[in-house]
């Protein structure tokens, strides 16, 4: 009888799935709530925050969790599914009042220094070809050059390869993501639950930011994080639960921060949400339809994908007028 409780608590545990960590979490009381009105009356405005973007390794990966191969634009190319070579970033925040701040963590010191003892190993290693990453600059080389130590670590979603620079964190350093990060329940989770927690280990709980429904309905969320109207924080939700882009005013002009609503280039110029690693295609789609929208009224904005570039806007680009708000857009929830 108990092999029978227990073969069936198995088996209703591989059905629902699991959080991708067992790290605490709390709401955070970081930033003040907004709306998209407040954020469109400034970001073509010059800002503070000198920004840097990192590029910590060189890695490959199946283009079909990249890209949606199966919607017609892809398939009109004729795209297949090939090993396709991407990279992982970090930046860097500096801003004048309020310090050094990072926006996810690229690799840690031990993906080039210490394999045995780093995050991701064993079996997800190997699933992930994690061993053939060529390191850049790891995160906790970067921070040992900066004269004041990281105020906090703003995050894109709790994937692995957007976290496993954690370990270079000092512990006790503010960690921020969206809602739902560690919580959201999904089959996958159980094989990567362990080396999530392997990169928050010893760290400070996740806090989560606290978006309310946009009343200009634009976004999904919108919350002004310093207080000050130079870094935005946005509920993308699609790729994971608590998917959040970044819009920061540099003396440059303004910068997107897209995170894993969009991987690739080609996705970006096709309006065509990324394959396999996404977990709510509808919600992303969405996500990246307002993305988009945003990058084309605002052309002279710099836009950073999750792991490939860009070209940088044209010289003199200037913004045009945005249309009609939607009547319809309301935060939508995924369905477990």
């Amino acid at each position: 009888m108990k092999k029978f409780l227990l073969a069936v608590s198995l088996g209703m545990l591989a059905l629902s799935g699991c959080a991708p960590t067992t790290h605490s979490s709390y709401p955070s009381t970081f930033g003040q709530p907004s709306r998209a009105r407040d954020l469109l009356a400034v970001i073509d405005q010059p800002g503070p925050v000198e920004l840097e973007t990192i590029v910590s390794a060189d890695w490959a990966v199946d283009l079909s969790g990249l890209v949606n191969l199966d919607d017609p634009k892809a398939k009109a190319a004729g795209m297949t599914n090939h090993p396709e070579p991407i990279q992982i970033y970090f930046y860097a925040l500096h801003h004048p009042k309020f310090g050094l701040y990072i926006v996810d963590t690229g690799v840690e010191r031990s993906a080039r220094d210490d394999k045995e003892h780093q995050a991701v190993k064993g079996l997800v290693a190997r699933a992930m070809t994690w061993d053939a990453l060529k390191v850049q600059t790891a995160l906790g080389d970067y921070l040992v050059k900066q004269p004041s130590p990281a105020r906090g670590v703003f995050l894109t979603h709790l994937h692995v390869d957007h976290i496993d620079g954690m370990p270079d964190v000092p512990h006790g350093t503010p960690i921020i993501a969206g809602p739902g990060e560690t919580t959201d329940r999904a089959f996958i989770n159980m094989f990567v639950v362990d080396t999530t927690d392997r990169a928050l280990e010893k760290q400070a709980p996740v806090e989560e930011w606290s978006f309310t429904p946009d009343p200009d309905k634009r976004f999904f969320g919108v919350i002004d994080i310093f207080g000050d109207g130079s870094v935005w924080a946005l509920h993308v939700p699609g790729h994971t639960k608590g998917s959040t882009a970044y819009v920061v005013r540099t003396p440059h002009g303004p910068v997107l921060l897209v995170g894993d609503t969009c991987h690739t280039a080609w996705g970006w110029n096709n309006d065509v949400e990324p394959g396999g690693f996404t977990a709510y295609h509808d919600l992303n789609k969405a996500s990246l339809a307002i993305l988009r929208k945003l990058s084309k009224e605002h052309p002279n904005m710099e836009v950073h994908l999750g792991h490939q570039p860009l070209p940088p806007p044209p010289p003199g680009a200037q913004p045009v007028p945005p249309p009609p708000p939607p009547s319809d857009l309301s935060p939508m929830e995924p369905s477990n």
